[in-house]
């Protein structure tokens, strides 16, 4: 009987994209099931691009899974092949996190909510600012772009090397975001109370641009969403430059949250035993 209610009670869910050896993602989760003592898994599943649209139609015939997370190159894909789409995931065009609802498939994307989560709670009062500056127009940029924008700041500097791509959020966000090339990064950094590197400067080593925080307003807070090395070159040389700043490890962690509680029914806490055990996979894997 004992065994029986267990099955009953059991849900288990995924993380897929391709590849997707390198995810965290079941680290995160699992911790999670077995701190709250909750019967279930989260599991990698790889998934060629070729093969996600049947990998798609299998969870909504009730296969193994509750729901997921998806990740690269799939986001925009689970976006489209959703049953249904919250408003988040509408305006991205992407989603990372889907569960099944009244026997359909739901997709929402957390990125947003695991950016300010993570300013939350390691800066509160970071949205007090008019200004903020994004570094970078791709994928991961629309995100933050539509956090801050939620959040109701006025004015929002996106910064390229292809402008034309900047532009392109530009357009779809609205009128509060301003496109621009790099040669007019030290003209938005004035001021401004907040700048978020999304770009891949400063991944596992690799360099990165010598930027002058110090024309940032004195109170302001640099955050990268790298978080391989956790302290990257753009943070140190903000911390350097004596200006607040907050590493991207804590989005990761806080946009798991939701769907956690979407599969298993209770919202997590995000807290430094998580973070530790994070850190401590990262640096094994150095």
């Amino acid at each position: 009987m004992a065994d029986s209610r267990e099955t009953e009670l059991r849900r288990d869910a995924f993380v897929t994209g391709w590849p997707i050896k390198h995810s965290r993602s079941p680290i995160i989760h699992n911790h999670w099931l077995a701190r709250y003592g909750l019967p279930g898994s989260y599991r990698a599943e790889a998934v060629q691009a070729d093969d996600f649209a049947a990998f798609f139609s299998a969870l909504k015939e009730g296969g193994p899974y509750r729901g997921g997370n998806v990740t690269i190159p799939h986001k925009e894909a689970a976006c489209r092949l959703a049953d249904r789409r919250d408003d988040i995931a509408e305006e991205l065009g992407a989603a990372n996190t889907v569960w099944l609802e009244d026997g359909r498939l739901t997709a929402t994307n957390t990125d947003p909510f695991g950016f300010t989560a993570n300013l939350n709670q390691q800066h509160p009062g970071w949205e007090r600012t008019a200004r903020v500056v994004i570094l970078g127009a791709g994928g991961a940029s629309r995100a933050v772009i539509q956090a801050v924008r939620d959040r109701g700041i006025g004015e929002i500097h996106v910064v390229n090397r292809t402008v034309s791509r900047a532009r392109e959020l530009a357009d779809r966000f609205g009128a509060r975001i301003h496109a621009h090339g790099l040669e007019a990064l030290p003209e938005v950094m004035q001021g401004a109370g907040l700048f978020v590197n999304t770009t891949s400067l400063g991944m596992d080593g690799g360099e990165a641009m010598e930027l002058n925080f110090t024309a940032l307003s004195s109170n302001a807070v640099v955050t990268d969403l790298v978080y391989v090395p956790l302290v990257t070159p753009l943070l140190q040389q903000a911390h350097d430059q004596g200006l607040a700043t907050v590493d991207g490890l804590g989005m990761l962690l806080h946009q798991a949250a939701p769907g956690f509680e979407k599969w298993f029914g209770i919202r997590p806490s995000v807290d430094e035993d998580l973070r530790r055990l994070v850190i401590a996979d990262m640096e094994r894997h150095a």
